[in-house]
């Protein structure tokens, strides 16, 4: 597996730290939904980066579409509530936003779930987090991404523009309200030279 990632001019340290959350800036996407974006939040993420690379126990998934068996094209890796994370930055970026949303989400996020997109080729199609509470209730989805930068794409359920954010390098965003109901999100195929990215995404108890 390649691990290969030049790294980023704007994160040049091995100090992994979080900064503070109060510089987040939301959008309203409309019919309840939102979405928070911090860029940079986490520093020394290349660090962690090739850490997680390395040490994650990934798995490999398939699925059946269209009467054809067809990998899944990223690599899988899952934390349930009381799982040890694979690092302890992990374990405060959770806590942390937990703090930040206790009031907003009124409960704490508890599972980890962790994408690797190993290069252009790999993503994820267009869906919304509806296993489970998310397909009737308001929740939220915080995603940490680490690596290269990926556009991850938004777009409404009944049509309209598609709203996109290259993240990567540490970047955060939080999917809030109805936008696991009212939208939907991915991260596209790139056809240009891009680098591998990790994502790490934070849910409640019972939003899959």
């Amino acid at each position: 597996m390649s691990t290969h990632l030049q790294a980023s001019l704007f994160d040049q340290t091995d100090r992994l730290r979080l900064g503070p959350l109060d510089g987040i800036h939301r959008t309203v996407l409309g019919s309840g939904a939102w979405i928070d974006v911090l860029p940079g939040w986490l520093s020394g993420s290349d660090a962690l980066f090739e850490q997680l690379a390395t040490q994650v126990p990934w798995r490999a998934e398939r699925r059946t579409m269209y009467d054809h068996v067809v990998d899944v094209p990223r690599l899988l890796a899952f934390y349930g509530a009381g799982d040890a994370l694979p690092h302890p930055l992990l374990d405060r970026a959770r806590e942390a936003l937990s703090a930040h949303y206790a009031e907003e989400l009124g409960e704490p996020f508890t599972t980890a779930g962790l994408c690797y997109y190993r290069d252009g080729r790999d993503s994820v199609a267009w869906h919304g987090d509806r296993t489970g509470r998310g397909a009737r209730e308001d929740t939220m989805v915080a995603i940490v991404s680490v690596g290269a930068p990926r556009d991850l794409a938004l777009r409404p359920v009944r049509g309209g523009d598609t709203v996109r954010r290259p993240l990567g390098h540490g970047d955060l965003i939080v999917m809030g309200g109805s936008c696991q109901r009212t939208w939907e999100h991915s991260v596209p195929k790139s056809t240009r030279a891009t680098g591998p990215r990790i994502s790490i995404q934070f849910r409640p108890h019972g939003v899959r």
